[in-house]
């Protein structure tokens, strides 16, 4: 867990300004005293968790250790592995609730496109190669524990192959599953991100077109962020451009680990060292700006006016005539701007990847009266050690213990039910109990 938390723990840094008001009436060094003690309670719970065989297991041990305690601090720490491990297990309105960072105005906005010189709305999965056309490095970014801000970046992927891009990097993946490229697809072992049915998809993906697949995250005990930064940038160079002077790359990365120039904690970003090394010509996706929040009031005013004049159905961006597009930071040089969710029987339908997927009905009969129950599709060529399509929670009454005040994908009477969201082609589903029981498996065709 070192390195995760320490990776977690450096990207909410970026974002202390927006801890609870709680902490606002206490002196900074109490909070920081407070911080630092949920943080060694958090890897705690989480070493205890891992102890635990099956992911459901684990989640159930992170759900009620968050119930026991709701101080502010811990709240904020512990609420990012909590919302981690409920986008695993495919439950992503909970996973907003538990941690979301407030995208408020900063004095460094740029001035909105709604208001701006002659910016016009454009569908981000077309506007986005061409801006790449003439780049050899396109770098996107995600925030880790909010999934929609990786559903572009899929059906995106097939685009960006067709301009002639060939490599695809992931953050999260490790370097020991050697055997990814040739085996075609993620499994438990190749990274923790992947183990959230969108990112898994998004290797898949990049695995079935033809990409090679990059591991780039640092390895080394390194003592600061900068030193991380240099790392991950060092790794690219060496696994990609110095083997590949050519290459045209797309890189996935959390946060602000790819703002082209601006402060980065003290020192420069993984994207400002790349350019260093390579001299290549990026395009920076700000992906983590403009998505709907839980309350509306987490949004950025730009966001809600954008959304309330243009009514997108799908991810836009805004490019003006002369083929500019607008970025909210200086360091970014295009921002997506993510539509509302909308949700169908409590799962959120941009889970179809642009039509990509469809949604599969799925009910409890064959949980057998065994609750919370965990349904997992997996691509049946694919081994059981595949991470899945998708997955969804099945639970006949509200949570036994609350997160946030949400109770996920139940109802109070009756068998549940949920959708799962596959592409057309043949999957095994697996119905889990207990941890990590299996309690059914059977074949189904979506076609």
């Amino acid at each position: 867990m070192t390195m995760r938390r320490a990776t977690a723990i450096l990207e909410s840094a970026l974002w202390l300004a927006l801890a609870p008001s709680a902490a606002s009436a206490q002196s900074s060094a109490t909070w920081q005293a407070q911080q630092a003690a949920a943080e060694e309670k958090a890897d705690k719970i989480f070493a205890e968790a891992k102890q635990h065989k099956g992911l459901l297991a684990q989640y159930m041990v992170l759900r009620q250790a968050y119930a026991r305690d709701n101080s502010p601090a811990f709240r904020m720490i512990f609420g990012q592995y909590v919302a981690w491990y409920e986008s695993f297990i495919g439950d992503y309105p909970a996973a907003m609730d538990s941690f979301s960072i407030k995208q408020l105005p900063q004095p460094d906005d740029r001035p909105s496109p709604l208001a701006e010189g002659d910016y016009a709305a454009r569908p981000a999965l077309d506007a986005i190669p061409d801006l790449a056309k003439d780049r050899q490095i396109v770098l996107l970014n995600e925030a880790h524990n909010i999934a929609l801000t990786r559903s572009l970046t899929v059906p995106l992927l097939s685009r960006l192959y067709a301009q002639g891009f060939r490599y695809f990097a992931a953050e999260t993946l490790v370097e020991n599953d050697t055997g990814l490229q040739a085996r075609g697809y993620p499994t438990d072992d190749s990274g923790f991100y992947t183990e959230e049915p969108i990112y898994g998809e998004m290797v898949r993906t990049a695995l079935k077109l033809g990409f090679k697949i990059v591991a780039y995250e640092a390895t080394s005990d390194t003592a600061s962020a900068d030193a991380r930064e240099a790392e991950q940038a060092r790794h690219l160079y060496e696994r990609v451009f110095a083997k590949d002077p050519h290459a045209r790359l797309v890189v996935n990365a959390g946060f602000d680990h790819i703002i082209k120039a601006g402060s980065f904690l003290g020192g420069q970003s993984m994207a400002e060292h790349l350019a260093k090394l390579t001299g290549a010509t990026m395009l920076s996706v700000d992906q983590i700006s403009m998505y709907p929040h839980p309350d509306s009031k987490g949004d950025h005013p730009y966001y809600t006016a954008a959304m309330n004049q243009i009514k997108p159905e799908a991810p836009i961006v805004f490019v003006d005539a002369k083929g500019k597009p607008w970025s909210l930071r200086s360091g970014y040089d295009v921002t997506v701007f993510f539509p509302p969710e909308k949700l169908e029987r409590k799962r959120p339908t941009w889970l179809s990847l642009g039509g990509l997927r469809h949604a599969r009905l799925v009910d409890g009969e064959d949980c057998r009266a065994h609750y919370p129950c965990l349904v997992e599709a997996r691509y049946s060529n694919e081994g059981p050690d595949a991470v899945p399509a998708d997955r969804v929670l099945l639970d006949v009454v509200p949570l036994a213990v609350s997160i946030s005040g949400v109770a996920a994908y139940s109802n109070m009477q009756g068998v549940p039910s949920g959708d799962l969201y596959l592409r057309p082609g043949s999957y095994q589903l697996s119905f889990i109990v207990d941890g990590d029981k299996v309690l059914h498996r059977e074949t189904i065709t979506v076609p």
